[in-house]
């Protein structure tokens, strides 16, 4: 996702545009036939209302001065027009704000051309797993429209719906030549415009507000806001930071892809079948250690897991340990809600949770049993016969229950987990207590422990008995 990060969104913010003096033409212009809002001001960038699954025109003109380009006289360019978010946070979690809209409306796909509106566009294509994306062939030479429908909607992607105050769309166009293997790659022009899109006709009713809202001002005020515009003119941008697909002798195209080139697929792992939960430590070995920015997706998702953030692991399922920590608190905060925003803020910055529950544990060597009662009379429960001190294991427990004693014993010791019968404890007079979900919720903090295992009676498991 850094890829998309470093996305220049603003024309102003564009290091390879000209700057003021120079005389760079672009080679095409782009014109969306939808009025501007008036309630913009004059150096913001303009904003246009669009109805959900309305047909609106963009008009594909070529604007090269008489010699520009000689190259793609007489042949065909391609371009990819795509529906995007504007706001740098949600570029953060595109691919997974998509899935989730995805999911909610299967079937549906976010952008759509519609064909029989269009004029001169070539060989359209969509894919299946890129919803926000299409693309086609057309000539600079003759007139191209190409008609789109946006099916998202703004306050689909806002935690809470308030209408009109839903997140702005992007929509970019990217235009491609051929390069010498006949495949449209080599990149020419890209430019995009700020979008909100509503429900039917809600477009038409925010329009009206803002354009009444303009007529109440004074002249003064008035001069301070932008006028509305029967069109809109994208302007020139940095091309989407994707590797472009490839049109070469009508050969199927993969598809555009929406994020970087490292996540070209759109699944999301289940979290209760392909998570590392309940798989051992993993290379993140401790609960709450500080997850590093060269960790995997699947290391960001062990440790996501480990710090009790189980239900986002759908959402951050393509993130790696550098994704993650890019987020500021505000992103997160906005992304999983004030108290689980705020808790995964602190953990990302090392303020580790505390375990429920901690727990000291040796194994006692066979050989020391016959010792014990005599280490504890002396005073040196710390060392065994031979003066060499025990070396006690720290048991974190996340979950006060006799099967995590169990599942932890296990994996520290190198003991199979399948292999344990059961869990005792020994009491007054030597007698066997089995240990219980409420035995560990009333175990002291920092308890100490000594294990022994003994052979179950009628098969091949142990008993382990903590003294």
């Amino acid at each position: 996702m850094s890829d998309v990060l470093a996305l220049p969104i603003f024309k102003q913010e564009d290091p390879s545009l000209p700057l003021d003096g120079e005389t760079k033409h672009p080679p095409f212009q782009y014109v969306m036939c939808a009025a501007t809002s008036p309630a913009v001001k004059l150096h913001d960038e303009t904003l246009t209302y669009l109805n959900q699954g309305q047909s609106y025109e963009i008009r594909m003109l070529d604007n090269r001065k008489m010699g520009d380009m000689p190259e793609i006289s007489g042949k065909l360019v391609k371009s990819i027009i795509r529906v995007v978010f504007h706001d740098r946070r949600l570029q953060h979690t595109e691919h997974q704000q998509l899935e989730g809209w995805k999911w909610n409306r299967p079937g549906d796909r976010l952008l759509d051309l519609d064909i029989p509106m269009s004029v001169g566009i070539i060989d359209t294509r969509t894919n299946p797993s890129q919803l926000n994306a299409v693309e086609f062939l057309w000539d600079p030479a003759k007139r191209t429209s190409a008609f789109i429908q946006v099916h998202c909607i703004s306050t689909e992607f806002t935690p809470r719906k308030r209408g009109e105050k839903g997140v702005p769309f992007r929509i970019q166009v990217d235009t491609f030549k051929q390069n010498e293997n006949e495949e449209y790659t080599d990149h020419l022009h890209s430019a995009s415009c700020q979008i909100k899109v509503f429900k039917p006709k809600g477009a038409d009713r925010k329009q009206k507000t803002d354009r009444e809202k303009m007529e109440k001002r004074t002249a003064h005020e008035k001069e301070k806001y932008q006028p509305s515009y029967d069109t809109t003119i994208l302007t020139e941008c940095s091309p989407w930071p994707d590797t472009p697909t490839t049109y070469a002798n009508n050969s199927p195209s993969p598809g555009p892809t929406f994020t970087s080139s490292q996540q070209s697929t759109c699944s999301v792992p289940d979290s209760n079948s392909s998570s590392p939960n309940h798989q051992g430590d993993g290379v993140l070995q401790a609960s709450g250690e500080q997850i590093q920015p060269s960790a995997t997706t699947q290391e960001t998702q062990q440790w996501l897991l480990k710090n009790r953030f189980s239900s986002y692991t759908r959402l951050f399922s393509n993130f790696s340990g550098a994704d993650l920590l890019k987020l500021t608190k505000e992103d997160l905060v906005q992304i999983c809600g004030a108290a689980d925003g705020i808790r995964l803020y602190n953990s990302l910055k090392s303020r580790s949770i505390r375990p429920r529950l901690t727990i000291y544990v040796c194994q006692e060597q066979p050989s020391s049993a016959a010792l014990q009662a005599q280490q504890q009379a002396a005073g040196s429960g710390g060392e065994n016969g031979s003066g060499t001190p025990y070396v006690y294991h720290a048991i974190y427990l996340e979950e006060m229950v006799a099967s995590e004693v169990a599942r932890k014993l296990a994996l520290v010791f190198n003991i199979p987990l399948h292999q344990i019968n059961q869990v005792y404890r020994q009491g007054p007079t030597g007698i066997h207590i089995l240990v219980s979900d409420q035995m560990v919720q009333n175990f002291q903090d920092e308890s100490c422990f000594l294990f022994s295992t003994v052979k179950a009676e009628n098969n091949d498991g142990i008993h382990i008995i903590l003294k």
